[in-house]
């Protein structure tokens, strides 16, 4: 990959707000982004917050992390979006989900068109899906970058279910990598299981992979299974290839497969395999879990040297 090309995350920006009133700027697509900043790339995020004085915060707080406000719109009728998060005694957070929300609203643009071709890679997540005028534009930047093939770039889709979301069979058919966790697999696989009843497709074929490239996938499809501290799977039509779990003294879990899955991207543009890629991201995540929120400061050279 073009190593001048930004890493783009596109979807939700918002507060996330703890038990204690504390404010985090969040949203998965965001803490991707920021995660590949903090790992040594350039890295966009692009959304949108409302013309109130949380949306000014945000851009303020995106700002104060290092990244730019140029791609995050303002929408003049709907409030930037909040997220109220709890974490339980083991580190796993819930969350209650604002709606509507700014970001549900992203609109196309020619500079965003602009910024999806020149993309190194483009990540988004479902619950950025929910409305249907952000779910168009990001299936439309999906879409432009996905025809131009994966070695002009990549188009990840990290599923990210909340509450009764759905798999967007659309965003499955678009993605060159699709990121889920052990819990949310088995909901991908009966999101593909029904499309498959309703395909003439011989039943005789493998599962999945085969499938999702007969109805328009990219060839070599990749899933990234995150399992915590049992490690992570990686899925294709060839194989299953896993790396084992790395012990960290949990704080909160919140942000842990972002940064999972900006660190396999951000390895990735640097040319390292895709093993040597999850065992860092394993070990970066891991240190994630160690602070509160979804990005703390983490020390690079720290991650490549532990263990």
């Amino acid at each position: 990959m073009d190593m001048a090309s930004p890493i783009v995350g596109i979807g939700e920006l918002l507060w996330d707000i703890y038990p204690d009133g504390r404010r985090v700027a969040g949203g998965a697509p965001f803490n991707f982004a920021f995660h590949c900043h903090q790992l040594g790339h350039e890295a966009i995020m692009v959304s949108r917050v409302g013309d109130d004085e949380l949306g000014r915060e945000l851009r303020d707080e995106v700002k104060r992390l290092g990244l730019s406000d140029e791609h995050i719109q303002t929408d003049r009728k709907i409030p930037t979006g909040t997220v109220r998060v709890a974490v339980d005694a083991k580190g796993q957070p819930s969350y209650t989900i604002t709606a509507p929300a700014a970001w549900d609203a992203i609109a196309w643009s020619e500079s965003l068109a602009d910024l999806t071709r020149d993309a190194a890679a483009i990540c988004h997540g479902t619950l950025g899906l929910r409305a249907k005028a952000s779910r168009n534009t990001i299936l439309k930047a999906a879409a432009l970058k996905s025809v131009r093939g994966k070695r002009n770039g990549l188009v990840i889709y990290d599923v990210n279910l909340r509450g009764e979301m759905l798999v967007s069979e659309d965003a499955l058919r678009l993605a060159h990598w699709i990121k889920v966790n052990d819990a949310e697999r088995p909901m991908l696989e009966s999101c593909i299981d029904h499309a498959m009843d309703d395909d003439p497709w011989p039943r005789t074929q493998p599962k999945m992979f085969e499938f999702l490239r007969h109805i328009g996938a990219p060839e070599g499809q990749l899933w990234l299974v995150t399992r915590g501290e049992h490690g992570a799977d990686l899925l294709h039509a060839a194989a299953k290839e896993s790396v084992r779990g790395v012990r960290a003294q949990v704080v909160d879990t919140v942000g842990a497969g972002d940064a999972f899955t900006a660190a396999m991207v951000c390895l990735h543009r640097e040319g390292k395999p895709l093993l040597e890629c999850a065992r860092f991201a394993n070990r970066y995540a891991a240190k994630v879990c160690e602070h509160r929120g979804a990005t703390p400061k983490i020390d690079r050279a720290e991650v490549d040297a532990a263990p």
